[in-house]
């Protein structure tokens, strides 16, 4: 073979094999450290660990360090069941994100007070009304600075492959019980021992949130008038 036509066909397989591995997920986020939904851990205070991040412990800014994304800021406010006190939350918004090797978006609840909080909302850049009556606030970038050195208090992921009951008993385990929305066909396999609820629906679409045991009670609270699913005949 001509010894051009040699060299432009390994030419062209190392710049094909270049842009290959520029497709593929980023191997720095995945660190050797084993980050799997189902591998999930209670400390001795009985917080819990999953993707390798601690609830009340790692912060937002080691996660958006992890991720190598900034994610979408944005704090809530909304008037307590007794409209006498606005209650505050703030979570960051991860899109596709890639941990060993599986896709999924993020959620990640960042525990913050109301003294905190408060001050921020005042702070903020735009304020939108949501259909729930909620307000969503957009952030100003000094506030944002602040809550990256705030420890997390919850993770939401949103696998993007569509899971069976197999599939979940296998990875998960069996659960203390299970939950059922009438109205959506969502069922909520509830695990205690981890802090962890994990709702699917009809067609293998997953939800998984995971917070402490001390806060588990509050997290199924709305859950609490649902009966478990029935045996199939």
């Amino acid at each position: 073979m001509d010894r051009k036509m040699i060299l432009s066909i390994l030419a062209f397989a190392v710049f094909a094999f270049i842009g290959i591995m520029l497709l593929l997920p980023d191997e720095n986020i995945e660190d050797q450290t084993p980050r799997l939904p189902w591998q999930v851990e209670q400390d001795g205070q009985g917080r819990t660990r999953v993707f390798g991040f601690t609830l009340g412990e790692t912060t937002l800014g080691e996660i958006r360090r992890l991720f190598q994304e900034e994610g979408e800021i944005s704090l809530f406010a909304r008037l307590d069941p007794d409209h006498q006190a606005v209650a505050y939350a703030v979570e960051a918004y991860f899109d596709q994100i890639y941990l060993n090797r599986i896709r999924g978006d993020f959620v990640i609840g960042i525990q913050a007070d109301a003294a905190t909080l408060g001050p921020m909302y005042e702070r903020g850049l735009r304020i939108s009304q949501l259909g729930s009556g909620a307000k969503k606030v957009k952030l100003d970038p000094a506030d944002i600075a602040t809550l990256e050195t705030l420890p997390i208090s919850a993770i939401t992921y949103l696998p993007w492959k569509s899971l069976d009951a197999e599939i979940v008993a296998k990875r998960f385990g069996t659960p203390a019980e299970q939950r059922l929305e009438p109205e959506t066909g969502v069922t909520h396999w509830l695990y205690p021992d981890k802090g962890m609820d994990l709702a699917m629906d009809k067609k293998g679409g997953v939800v998984i949130q995971y917070v402490n045991q001390d806060a588990f009670a509050s997290l199924i609270a709305p859950l609490a008038d649902l009966a478990s699913p029935k045996p199939a005949p």
